[in-house]
């Protein structure tokens, strides 16, 4: 069962033990992603990632990768739209070592100017790459339009503009802000002592500042909208989003197992009729997107250019069957078994469960123990899902993106997707 310690600098260490693996895997997360920056620092929080690996006082980039080597360990880190994450994951003999080694990357990069200028053209080249892969590109795309007029529009990579502003002074700033001990948390799982890893924490984050600057959140009605981009492709990739829910949402659980119902497995409702009986994508799903403070739902189809209007056609017909008739009890019942046995699945390894506590944590300020959190999913009933289902089963209410080979207008095959 996971455990909160709480250290004297003020900074939370989540704790999950299993004694029965030789491993353990280790996060430090920071309030620091998309959401909190604004047009001056658009894309810092990332580049604050990987400017931690450049360098420390005490050892170069090259001696950070040798050291973990020299551990066996795993290491990396990811920035979100509201948080970032650094984790390690060894031997449980090493992670002690593993963590000093991250402490040192977090507290101790010196963010030369000469490697950011370096850096900003390898994520220069990132923001490239992704453009480059119209699935990538597209989930970019449309998350920008479902979210425009609040802070999840901005994308976690930032733009060549912005990036070219991001200098050490500015770079600094910015993490004194949000590297503060009231918005870091500390999670560990697996085979690991409890007590080393407090004393290997307490002394070293009371350097940190306190308290994190007061930040408004300002969000803007929902408009839908449209985007399309030609490229030389062969295939036309469409994602159509609408407002979900957050994961603190009393219908949190229905919408998880709505997806999988919908789009979120190879016997859902989308992935049967568009695939499996009409032959028109390879790939077709829909997902959540959760966050603290919103959400939205989307779905997501790779066709062939001609395709477009038949995958559109299928996809209102299955939005309105289900908000209309919901889904049947049997069909829930699949869902709930997937669910619970993924989560399951996920507490028997050390860095998903590593994963979880740290953003249950950081963005909700909550542990869930595994009995409530396998009777959350038991307690989604039909009607939960019709009420979820009402919440997205318009496609008249989504916005739409296409990366596409050959001109369309999206907006107008919707339109026409209800005549048919």
């Amino acid at each position: 069962m996971a455990e909160e310690i709480r250290l004297d600098c003020g900074v939370s260490i989540i704790t999950e033990k299993n004694t029965m693996v030789r491993s353990a895997a280790l996060g430090i997360w920071a309030a620091s992603g998309s959401v909190y920056e604004d047009d001056s620092t658009h894309g810092v929080s990332h580049f604050i990632e990987h400017m931690m690996f450049k360098g420390t006082d005490s050892r170069t980039a090259r001696q950070i990768a040798e050291d973990m080597d020299k551990i066996g360990a795993t290491f990396n880190a990811m920035t979100g739209k509201e948080s970032t994450c650094y984790y390690v994951k060894t031997l449980t003999s090493n992670i002690y070592r593993g963590a000093e080694i991250l402490l040192d990357m977090v507290l101790k990069s010196r963010f030369d100017q000469t490697e950011i200028d370096k850096e900003r053209q390898v994520i220069i080249e990132e923001i490239k790459m992704v453009k480059d892969t119209p699935d990538d590109e597209i989930y970019d795309t449309i998350s920008e339009l479902v979210n425009k007029g609040n802070p999840l529009e901005r994308s976690i990579l930032g733009t060549p503009e912005s990036l070219a502003g991001i200098d050490h002074d500015r770079m600094v700033e910015y993490y004194r802000k949000r590297y503060v001990r009231d918005g870091l948390v500390i999670a560990v799982a697996g085979n690991f002592d409890e007590k080393k890893i407090i004393e290997l924490f307490e002394d070293k984050l009371s350097a940190l500042d306190e308290k994190l600057p007061e930040f408004e959140r300002t969000v803007k009605p929902y408009e839908k909208s449209f985007d399309v981009k030609v490229k030389d492709i062969e295939q036309t990739h469409i994602c159509l989003a609408a407002p979900g829910v957050c994961y603190t949402d009393d219908l949190y659980h229905a919408f998880v197992l709505m997806n999988s119902i919908l789009g979120g497995s190879m016997s859902s409702r989308l992935f049967q009729n568009i695939r499996e009986q009409k032959g028109l994508a390879y790939n077709v799903c829909s997902m959540n997107s959760f966050s603290s403070f919103t959400g939205f739902f989307n779905i997501y189809a790779g066709v062939a250019h001609e395709n477009v209007a038949k995958t559109i056609n299928e996809i209102r017909y299955e939005l309105e069957r289900l908000a209309e008739h919901g889904v049947t009890e049997e069909e829930l019942s699949i869902a709930k078994e997937q669910a619970k046995t993924s989560y399951i699945f996920s507490l028997e390894n050390p860095a998903a469960l590593m994963f979880s506590l740290g953003r249950n944590k950081l963005l909700m300020n909550r542990l869930f123990s595994v009995d409530e959190s396998l009777e959350k999913f038991s307690a989604v009933t039909t009607d939960d899902i019709l009420k979820a289902a009402g919440m997205i089963g318009d496609l008249d209410t989504y916005c739409g993106a296409a990366v596409t080979g050959s001109q369309l207008d999206l907006k107008e095959l919707i339109d026409e997707s209800k005549n048919q």
